[in-house]
């Protein structure tokens, strides 16, 4: 029986190429700011349209300010990549969701909330984290300049198939451990690298039981294994989530996607090139400790003897060092991986009667101008400013250093982000990767704390 990777992969060969390339269909382009401009220059030197342009959304995410964005973008080169986009997407007749736009946002977050991302799809973007889209059932992973080209024009693209694994969770997770903490567990575990040349199928009942934000979180970090993608299986959780969202069929169309999704799954005795389980009880609370996202410790455990050198020197830690009670500078709650309203959710239960610590800068930005909406009427925004934060406007943020969100060089960032590069958050800057709940518990205490301890 073939795998769910199998079933959707291979009902969208268009055809086979000598060495084995796929000619593959593709049902969803997503185009932001930053990789797009060359791929429109393309087609404008060929004297040639977007094949199927109605399949073709744009937004601008990246440089996007969080603050006046009713106002021009002060960096000239952030505005000029932005007005850039706006630009193509009206000269070829595509779909722009700009700045101020109601259903603007991260292009990550936007795609399933609108119901853009739909099971059983193949989906591409020039972003590496379009693995978060698979957490409602398809496959979607993230392409270069050239190859959105080829998308733009044919609608299909050239891909070698990659190999299956599944990855599965099984048990309860403990209080206070978020899909967060059990996508920095895996990477921990296999390295950043223990997925490469594999589309990942996330199973188990750990998954299971996952709200849509927790597995958009998960899907998001697949490709930080060194995974092509990642995705799970559609079920009842993604038929609730998905029905009455703006793109998404309707009517009598509704159950007829309903009825063709729930054929969307792995048989029973699917064979997958790789399979790996992991027990929910060993998972506690993570953060990381280096520069790539698998440096990562339980909350309370120490920095391993193995450790590379040149990254702690970055860091500024040493091996055998707990990061309980280390100084915070900054904390970020945000991006494609934890700007979701769930995310803030948890924040604010933490920061409920208490207070954002002092000398500590916190930036809370969701993900989209839905999930600002979502905050405001929920109150939490009321909560949080209470507790002496402040929420943004949408956008990436603090993610990367392309706006102006930026960490200085030497100040230490607990940050929901997906990566902790040296310098991806701003030239020098030290990044900690953890959950809303762990950022949260570090924003109202100044430090590394054990969010369980706040509960």
């Amino acid at each position: 029986m073939n795998t769910l990777f199998d079933k959707i992969w291979d009902s969208h060969v268009v055809s086979m190429l000598d060495g084995g390339t796929t000619q593959l269909y593709i049902d969803r382009l997503y185009c932001h700011e930053v990789t797009t401009p060359q791929a429109f220059e393309g087609l404008r030197r060929r004297g040639i349209r977007c094949l199927r342009p109605e399949k073709i959304f744009c937004m601008p995410d990246h440089n996007t300010p969080t603050h006046d964005q009713d106002k021009p973008i002060a960096d000239p080169v952030g505005r000029h990549q932005v007005e850039t986009l706006e630009k193509n997407a009206k000269e070829f007749g595509l779909s722009y969701f700009g700045m101020m736009d109601p259903r603007n946002g991260i292009i990550h977050v936007v795609g399933p909330e609108k119901g853009l991302s739909l099971p059983g799809m193949t989906i591409v973007c020039g972003d590496s984290h379009t693995s978060t889209h698979g957490a409602v059932g398809a496959v979607a992973f993230g392409i270069g300049t050239s190859e959105a080209e080829m998308v733009m024009a044919s609608q299909c693209i050239l891909q070698q198939k990659p190999k299956s694994m599944r990855i599965r969770v099984e048990g309860r997770l403990g209080k206070g451990v978020t899909p967060k903490d059990v996508a920095l567990y895996i990477m921990k575990r296999i390295s950043t690298s223990g997925a490469t040349g594999y589309f990942v199928e996330y199973a188990g009942s750990v998954v299971r039981d996952m709200s849509m934000e927790g597995r958009l979180t998960l899907c998001n970090l697949s490709i930080e294994m060194g995974a092509r993608g990642g995705f799970i299986a559609p079920d009842e959780k993604t038929f609730e989530y998905l029905k009455g969202r703006d793109y998404a069929p309707k009517d009598g169309d509704w159950e007829k996607a309903v009825a063709r999704w729930k054929t969307l799954k792995s048989g029973d005795d699917a064979v997958f090139d790789k399979e790996i389980s992991f027990d929910a009880s060993d998972i506690e609370p993570m953060i990381t400790y280096g520069t790539n996202p698998g440096m990562g410790i339980g909350i309370t455990g120490s920095i391993p003897a193995e450790a590379a050198p040149k990254s702690l020197d970055y860091m500024g830690f040493h091996a055998g060092e707990k990061l309980l009670g280390k100084k915070v500078d900054y904390v970020f709650l945000g991006a494609c991986t934890n700007g979701r309203i769930e995310d803030f959710r948890a924040f604010a239960s933490i920061a409920a009667g208490r207070h954002k610590a002092e000398g500590l800068t916190a930036w809370l930005v969701p993900g989209s101008w839905e999930v600002l909406r979502q905050i405001k009427a929920e109150g939490l925004d009321k909560v949080l400013g209470e507790a002496g934060f402040e929420i943004r406007q949408p956008g990436c943020s603090a993610c990367l250093a392309m706006n102006d969100d930026k960490i200085p060089a030497g100040k230490y960032s607990v940050s929901t982000s997906n990566r902790n590069f040296e310098g991806r958050q701003g030239p020098g800057a030290r990044t900690m990767l953890a959950s809303p709940l762990t950022a949260a518990a570090a924003a109202v205490s100044g430090c590394v704390t054990d969010p369980r301890t706040l509960i």
